[in-house]
C-alpha cells in the first residue's frame, strides 16, 4: 500500500512500535514500521511527511545498540523521538546519554515548561508514562528542554534549528492521558499532513495488491476459521479474483460449538464462496494427546494445520497461493518486527510463512492493519455485523485455553463453560463493550459441596477472562458488574459437569498476555 502521505517508524525494538503506528492511523494518516537502518534515499523515495523514532530495550551508548544512519536527520523531515528514541537522536546531535540515578517505570508527573510544538494544548502538569533507566544528561546548544519531572531534567525537547523533537514518555500508550492530543500535534501541527487514510483506501489498495501478485490463471486457497481475520481476508481477496478463490474450512476439534455451521452460512450461502471443509479432528487430537507444552502444541497445531492443507490443495487446480488473516499483532508478537529485536511472546501458527515443500507464496492482505481496521475493512465489504465484532479466537484453538493435556473430554467441557459465558454476557448487554472474552480450563481438583455432601467432582478450575483493550497490544481485565459474574459462575457449575469452581482473572496486559498460553 503507497498512499499519498506517509509517517514512517523506525523501529528500534519496543514492544509498543506498532502503538505508535496505531496512534497515527487514528489521525487517518498512513504509518509505516520500518528497520532503524533504513537508508534515508528510501524516505525520500517513499515521500514522508514525517519520521518518528520508537523506544527500545538498548541503552545508546552499548556497543551493538542499533542506530539509525544519521542521514535521516538531515533530510528536513520532522522528526519525533520517542524514549530510546528521544536519546539517539539527542546523542547523534551532541548530547550525552547516560544511566539515570533512579528509574522510573509507570504513571510518573511531568512539568510542562514550554508549551509549544509536540507539547501544545496540554497543562502544565500532566501525568505521562514511563519506561526508562537511562536519561539525557546533556543537551546541545542546539537543543532546548521543554519539560521535566522529579527524577528526569531533560523529558522533552526541540531542536532550534531542525524540525527534531523528542519525548522521554510515551505517548503512545493509554496510560498517558494527553498522548493522543500529542501525537495530533506532531502529525498535523509539525508535519502538516492533510488526513487521507480511509478504509477505502485500505481496501482498494488491497484489491490491487492482490491482483497484482495473483495471475489470472491461478487460483488462492483460504483457511477459514471462522474468525474476524481469516473472514475479512476471504472477502477482500473474493473480491480481488472472484471465484479462483477457494476456502477450507479445517475442523481441528479445537474450535467452539456450531463453527462449521456458522462459516458454512455466512460464506457458502451468503457469498456463494467455494467452500470446503474438512474433518480432521482425531488428526490433530492424536498429535496433542499427551503434550502439555503450550509453545509445542502452538507448534503441532501449525505443522498439522499445514499438512492438512497440503493435502486438500493438491485436489484444487491451479492453486498456488494461500490466504492467511495475520494481522500486525500477530506478526510483532511472534518477533517479526522491522527491527527484528522485539522479544518472541507466543509463536502464532500463521506467522513465519510456509515451509518449502508445500509450495505456496503467502498472500496476507491484513498483515500491516490492526485488529479495529479490519473490522471496519469487514464491515465496507459487507459482513455480517455478529460475524465481524466477533472477539478474536486464537488460531490454535481452545489448546491454548486449556492448561494440560487436551483431550475430547476436556474440550466439550470447554465448550460448554465458554458458550454459558458468551451467552450470559450477550443477554446482558456486555459482549459488545469488552474487547474478549473466553474461559480456560485449568488441571486443578478443588472440593465442593453438592447436595449435602462433599464433592471431588471438579477436577477442573475455570477460569474466566474478560478484557478491555484498543488494540489488543495493551489490555485491562473488565470492572463487569458482579451480578453478571455470579450468573456466570452459577450457570458454568452448576450445568457444567466437572467444573465446581469459576475463578476471574484480574491482569493486566503487560505484564500479563492476553490469552493464558
Amino acid at each position: 500500500m503507497t498512499p499519498r502521505e506517509t509517517i514512517a517508524i523506525l523501529d528500534f525494538g519496543s514492544q509498543y512500535s506498532q502503538l505508535i503506528a496505531r496512534r497515527v492511523r487514528e489521525n487517518h494518516v498512513y504509518s509505516e514500521l520500518l528497520p532503524p537502518d533504513v537508508s534515508p534515499q528510501r524516505l525520500r523515495d517513499m515521500g514522508v511527511k514525517g519520521i518518528i523514532f520508537s523506544g527500545g530495550p538498548a541503552s545508546v551508548y552499548e556497543e551493538g545498540a542499533p542506530r539509525c544512519d544519521p542521514g535521516v536527520l538531515e533530510l528536513s523531515v520532522p522528526i519525533l523521538g520517542i524514549c530510546y528514541g528521544m536519546q539517539l537522536a539527542c546523542q547523534i546531535l551532541g548530547g550525552d546519554v547516560s544511566a539515570g540515578h533512579s528509574r522510573e517505570y509507570g504513571r510518573v508527573r511531568l512539568h510542562v515548561d514550554r508549551p509549544l510544538g509536540i507539547l501544545s494544548h496540554v497543562p502544565e502538569q500532566i501525568s505521562v508514562w514511563m519506561s526508562h533507566g537511562d536519561v539525557v544528561t546533556e543537551v546541545a546548544d542546539c537543543f532546548e528542554s521543554l519539560a521535566t519531572t522529579d527524577a528526569c531534567p531533560v523529558a522533552a525537547v526541540r531542536h532550534k534549528s531542525l524540525p527534531v523533537w523528542g519525548v522521554q514518555f510515551h505517548p503512545e500508550v493509554t496510560h498517558t492521558p494527553n498522548g493522543e492530543q500529542m501525537i495530533r500535534n506532531f502529525v498535523y501541527g509539525i508535519c502538516g499532513c492533510a488526513g487521507e487514510w480511509r478504509v477505502e483506501n485500505v481496501i482498494d489498495a488491497a484489491v490491487t495488491d492482490i491482483r497484482t501478485q495473483v495471475n489470472e490463471q491461478e487460483r488462492v486457497i483460504c483457511g477459514l476459521s471462522g474468525g474476524v481475520d481469516s473472514s475479512v481476508t476471504a472477502a477482500l481477496v473474493h473480491r480481488a479474483i472472484g471465484d479462483r478463490l477457494v476456502c477450507i474450512f479445517v475442523d481441528n476439534g479445537l474450535l467452539r460449538r456450531r463453527e462449521d455451521e456458522m462459516v458454512e452460512v455466512t460464506f457458502h450461502d451468503h457469498f456463494g464462496m467455494q467452500l470446503r471443509v474438512v474433518d480432521a479432528q482425531q488428526r490433530f487430537l492424536d498429535q496433542l494427546a499427551g503434550v502439555i507444552d503450550p509453545q509445542e502444541k502452538r507448534r503441532i497445531i501449525g505443522h498439522e494445520f499445514i499438512a492438512v492443507f497440503k493435502q486438500e490443495a493438491q485436489q484444487i487446480e491451479g492453486a498456488h497461493y494461500l490466504a492467511q488473516g495475520t494481522i500486525y499483532p500477530d506478526v510483532i508478537e511472534s518477533g517479526h518486527g522491522p527491527a527484528g529485536k522485539a522479544a518472541v511472546i507466543k509463536s502464532h501458527h500463521n506467522v513465519g510463512g510456509l515451509p518449502e515443500e508445500l509450495g505456496f507464496e503467502l498472500v496476507e492482505p491484513l498483515r500491516q492493519l490492526f485488529k479495529d481496521e479490519v473490522r471496519l475493512v469487514g464491515e465496507a465489504l459487507g459482513l455480517p455485523e455478529n460475524l465481524v465484532w466477533r472477539h478474536p479466537f486464537p488460531g490454535p484453538g481452545l489448546a491454548v485455553r486449556i492448561a494440560g493435556e487436551i483431550t475430547a473430554e476436556r474440550l466439550e467441557l470447554l465448550r460448554a463453560a465458554d458458550e454459558i459465558l458468551l451467552e450470559e454476557l450477550t443477554a446482558a448487554g456486555w459482549y459488545r463493550k469488552i474487547a474478549q472474552a473466553f474461559a480456560v480450563l485449568v488441571p486443578v481438583a478443588s472440593v465442593g459441596v453438592m447436595g449435602d455432601g462433599r464433592s471431588y467432582e471438579g477436577q477442573n478450575l475455570c477460569v474466566v477472562r474478560l478484557v478491555e483493550s484498543r488494540d489488543f497490544m495493551t489490555a485491562d481485565w473488565v470492572r463487569i458488574d458482579y451480578n453478571v459474574l455470579a450468573t456466570i459462575s452459577n450457570r458454568i457449575i452448576n450445568e457444567v459437569p466437572g467444573i465446581n469452581r469459576v475463578a476471574y482473572d484480574v491482569s493486566s496486559k503487560p505484564p500479563s498476555t492476553i490469552e493464558w498460553q
